[in-house]
């Protein structure tokens, strides 16, 4: 029987065929068997927490031995993964510094995160005024070409909504420079930057927000489904084509896959798109950042910015009305609020356009207030109290130590008698007191200030924070 011979040709193809084939084989048995991962807020060039134990977490095979060492430190951190692949412990981190490496092992995998910093790191969320990049402020279109910040991590999670949990996350830590800040949020980097600057540390900004989203979906569903009135106020939110507005599911994919990495604080700039329901709003965000507070593990400080004057709300004054749930949530222990009413250039823009101050502002309140720097006054003064002196209403204000003043003759004062009709007034300065009258009312019983949707005020304290809208009733408005 003749013997069947393969051609040269056709036998080097096979051969090259078969061998690819095994190797793909090879290459997916790798692939398959690799279990070793991490959630995407641990990364090459990040920042941790400064000396503090911060968790860290992740997946292996189920009940393998995990093994943390820190070029930092001598010690080495021993955890176990579950049966459901889990693992977690911590990590304790050292004073401001680096760069580290820390080195995760798992049976045969490793995994080490290259360029990692000790400092501070803070969470930046909320809506359009704080997703609004450096690109589009004006301010921080000028101060691009300068931010070249080698100690200043940003992370940028991706909008995504989800109805259950995630936890993977998305996002990648990159190092400060004009082109990974260039789209970054404006108000957090500059934040950042004064808090690196005054510090001199280290600052890590996890940036996630979404333009348009109501804080619903900031907060864990079950907050609002066991609680009638909230569950009540966010039916009256409706989806739109640029935002999801369900309740958590924004929390579920853009805030739990981060949680419980340890953070310095949080920022929150958002209430314009809650004005459907402003009386709610309080109880809503105190939900928000009491279950964040949870979460995270940390009773951390939460600083937010009042919205701003807009004239874009029409004439019921719902604008004013999340104002005043602003100032009522100072309410919640270690929250702070900064007005930036002063630097709105147009009030049909719901979007300020300069950042720099609002970023500024936060950084002077976390600077005086977490880390206990001298620094000039930060707190904007609000309304205290009333005395009814007969034909005039003396009002008395919180954080004025030098008195207050005003730009030109004090404007945006009402005043009422029992008929709840509300007529401008003059108001008179004196010291950190405020009398406001009126001939035409001989027995006045109310003050409201700065009370339309887009009064902007011109009254500040002698440090120059606007005076915060406010009314002395407690009248119902529809």
């Amino acid at each position: 029987m003749q013997e069947k011979r393969i051609p040269c040709k056709t036998f080097n193809a096979l051969f090259m065929k078969n061998t690819l084939l095994f190797f793909c084989l090879l290459l997916f048995s790798t692939l398959a068997d690799a279990q070793l991962r991490l959630p995407s807020v641990f990364g090459d060039h990040m920042v941790l927490q400064q000396q503090t134990d911060a968790p860290i977490w992740g997946w292996a095979h189920n009940g393998q031995d995990i093994l943390i060492t820190v070029s930092w430190d001598t010690a080495q951190f021993k955890t176990k993964s579950s049966n459901a692949a889990f693992w977690s412990t911590t990590i304790k981190t050292p004073t401001a510094g680096g760069p580290h490496t820390i080195t995760i092992k798992a049976g045969g995998e490793v995994i080490t995160l290259e360029d990692v910093m000790s400092g501070e790191v803070w969470l930046c969320s909320g809506q359009s005024n704080m997703e609004w990049n450096m690109s589009s402020s004006t301010d921080g279109k000028e101060a691009l070409p300068g931010a070249n910040h080698p100690n200043i991590r940003l992370f940028q999670v991706g909008k995504s909504a989800d109805d259950f949990p995630q936890h993977t996350g998305d996002g990648t830590w990159k190092i400060c420079t004009p082109e990974s800040a260039r789209y970054f949020s404006a108000v957090a980097y500059f934040f950042g930057k004064k808090i690196n600057q005054e510090l001199n540390v280290p600052v890590g900004l996890i940036h996630s927000s979404w333009g348009g989203t109501p804080a619903e979906v900031w907060v864990p569903k079950e907050r609002i489904e066991n609680n009638a009135d909230l569950k009540t106020a966010a039916l009256k939110q409706t989806e739109k084509p640029w935002c999801p507005s369900a309740r958590g599911v924004v929390y579920n994919s853009m805030i739990h896959p981060l949680v419980p990495f340890r953070i310095a604080g949080a920022l929150w700039y958002q209430g314009e798109s809650n004005t459907v329901a402003p009386a709610t709003y309080k109880l809503l965000m105190e939900n928000l950042i009491v279950s964040w507070r949870e979460k995270f593990k940390t009773d951390f400080p939460f600083y937010y910015v009042q919205i701003a004057p807009y004239s874009g709300y029409g004439t019921t004054p719902i604008g004013t009305l999340i104002r005043e749930q602003q100032v009522k949530m100072l309410e919640i222990p270690n929250t702070g609020m900064v007005n930036i009413a002063d630097h709105v250039d147009n009030v049909k823009d719901i979007h300020p356009t300069f950042k720099k101050p609002v970023g500024e502002r936060l950084a002077h309140y976390a600077l005086g207030e977490t880390y206990a720097k001298p620094v000039a006054p930060y707190k904007n003064p609000l309304y205290q109290s009333m005395k009814i002196e007969k034909n005039k209403i003396v009002l008395t204000f919180e954080n004025v130590p030098n008195g207050l003043i005003s730009k030109g003759e004090p404007a945006e004062f009402l005043i009422a008698g029992e008929d709840k009709k509300f007529i401008p007034a003059k108001a008179v300065i004196k010291g950190n007191t405020i009398s406001v009258s009126v001939k035409e009312i001989k027995n006045p019983v109310a003050v409201r200030f700065a009370w339309m949707n887009a009064s902007i005020p011109n009254v500040f304290s002698k440090e120059g924070l606007p005076v915060s809208s406010f009314r002395t009733d407690t009248w119902l408005i529809e």
